[in-house]
């Protein structure tokens, strides 16, 4: 089973296999903005979540972002599942850099939610009934580098943060743990993420691929989803 966290818009997200998974890490929002009332949208997900994010540029050097996700993978045939939501905001410092290439660094903010149902639990627990849930909150800062150009771009990306877990509630029982009390002791995490996303198509239209990696620099232990990989569409308006 696969515990599904959101990572706001990321967004967070958790999936859910075999064991209880708190945190899965959500698709980067990487713009690569170089001018002022520059646009970029983007629509993206996998089998399990689906995201919105979009970037504006403010000034010559300041550009705003917001993300939103829903997780939501199927429930596995002993009805283990798990769903969350997430929604992050952010703002930074953006600059042509040479020709075609482009630095940004965005702080951010985002929170959200994630729940867990593990009824198969509750066989060996039958006090309980095989759940928990939370919120999240996540803030950072974000710093991006890539190659932009009419019909492709490619860039690195890596997202610092610090995630939270709060009003924790539930009574799921795993292994003899009460992951209530789990996540409580465990509520503070700080995570590297690094990326690459590809982009390529048309101007103003673009097939979009990202992959990222998550090392939770706190616990590495800590139950969650490792690395990612979402495809979506760009849109781009200047």
């Amino acid at each position: 089973m696969k515990y599904t966290s959101i990572l706001l818009l990321a967004g967070c997200s958790l999936l859910m296999g075999c064991n209880p998974k708190f945190y899965s890490p959500n698709t980067q929002n990487v713009p690569l903005i170089s001018e002022k009332g520059e646009t970029n949208l983007t629509l993206s997900g996998n089998g399990n979540q689906v995201e919105f994010q979009g970037a504006y540029g403010v000034s010559e050097s300041f550009a705003i972002k917001a993300n939103g996700g829903l997780f939501i993978p199927g429930d596995l045939d002993n009805g283990n599942g798990g769903s969350g939501k997430f929604i992050e905001v952010g703002g930074g410092y953006y600059t042509p850099v040479y020709d075609n290439f482009v630095f940004e660094t965005y702080g951010l903010f985002g929170f959200g939610s994630m729940e867990n149902h593990l009824p198969s639990t509750t066989s060996d627990n039958p006090q309980t009934t095989g759940d928990i849930s939370a919120g999240i909150l996540r803030y950072g800062i974000q710093p991006n580098f890539g190659y932009k150009s009419k019909h492709f771009s490619a860039a690195i990306s890596a997202r610092f943060v610090n995630l939270n877990y709060r009003n924790i509630d539930g009574d799921l029982i795993f292994d003899g743990i009460n992951q209530v009390d789990y996540l409580n002791e465990n509520n503070s995490n700080f995570l590297m993420e690094p990326a690459i996303t590809l982009k390529g198509g048309f101007e103003k239209i673009k097939l979009q691929v990202q992959y990222g990696y998550s090392f939770n620099l706190s616990n590495s232990s800590f139950p969650q989803d490792r690395d990612y990989l979402t495809f979506g569409l760009n849109f781009i308006f200047k």
